[in-house]
């Protein structure tokens, strides 16, 4: 018998508390940590962070369900109590940031905030949270890739908890949780460091997040097993991972090569005020 992970970290006062959701938790909670830190260097508010979130997570949370359940409709038809049911998972990241872009969008505007300053702020910190956000995939053992053999996840030095928490369904998985989640590590620590060493017009260091994580996404999906399907086994987050990633090379060029009055991304400029 394999000795797996726990899913449940405790409980309180009755209530089963999931590793899931203390790691989504806590990757927000950073995320956010990150993006006030970023938002002081720009001249944008801390307050304009804390009060986006709090009209973006629950609207991506919502966005995120919707998302997985248009894709894997027929079991919530059948039982539609189940859509409120969350706590196994069934979140879809892209649904979620969808959401989150379109809520960024109007909060913008409202508050006269140049959208792509802030996608520049929150993009490195959102890749941060997705690489964490992961690891509760793990924990609640799903976001897994086909059949493989113990002796090749050991060829990959993982640690024995991670090989014994990918024995699922009576063989021993791919960890594709993990192969996203350190590409989304590297993809964070890449932007920061050009952030840091390159001049970068705005809106480019959100491009260069959608070029990284849906160039990795797409061939990490495809070795999945859990994938949503559209018609003709066209899996879904290939598709939108193909198409995020022409988009944002395509406006990546046209906005350097055909925009050049777009403001650069300019950090520690010592004011409060929003730079539009």
């Amino acid at each position: 018998m394999v000795a797996q992970v726990n899913r449940v970290a405790f409980e309180l006062f009755g209530l089963q508390i999931y590793w899931y959701a203390l790691i989504i938790v806590s990757g927000i909670a950073i995320a956010l940590w990150l993006s006030n830190r970023e938002a002081s260097r720009v001249g944008l508010k801390e307050d304009d962070m804390t009060n986006f979130l709090l009209w973006a997570l629950p609207i991506a949370i919502i966005g995120a369900r919707l998302y997985y359940i248009l894709f894997d409709l027929e079991p919530y038809l059948a039982d539609p109590i189940q859509i409120f049911n969350t706590r196994n998972g069934g979140l879809a990241i892209y649904g979620g940031l969808i959401a989150a872009v379109i809520v960024l969008i109007i909060y913008t505007r409202r508050h006269f905030i140049d959208p792509w300053l802030f996608l520049d702020v929150v993009a490195p910190s959102v890749m941060l949270a997705q690489a964490m956000g992961r690891w509760g995939n793990f924990m609640n053992h799903e976001a897994y890739g086909g059949e493989t053999t113990r002796h090749f996840l050991a060829s990959l030095h993982l640690p024995q908890f991670i090989i014994n928490n990918m024995y699922i369904d009576g063989a021993f998985r791919q960890p594709t949780f993990l192969y996203e989640s350190m590409w989304n590590l590297i993809g964070f620590l890449l932007i920061i460091f050009l952030r840091k060493k390159l001049t970068v017009k705005r809106g480019e260091i959100f491009l260069g997040y959608v070029i990284w994580y849906s160039f990795g996404r797409f061939f990490i999906e495809g070795m999945r097993t859990d994938s949503l399907y559209l018609f003709g086994g066209i899996r879904v987050s290939q598709l939108l991972s193909a198409l995020l990633f022409v988009a944002g090379v395509v406006l990546l060029y046209y906005r350097r090569k055909k925009l050049p009055n777009v403001k650069p991304y300019e950090r520690d400029k010592g004011t409060n005020q929003a730079l539009i």
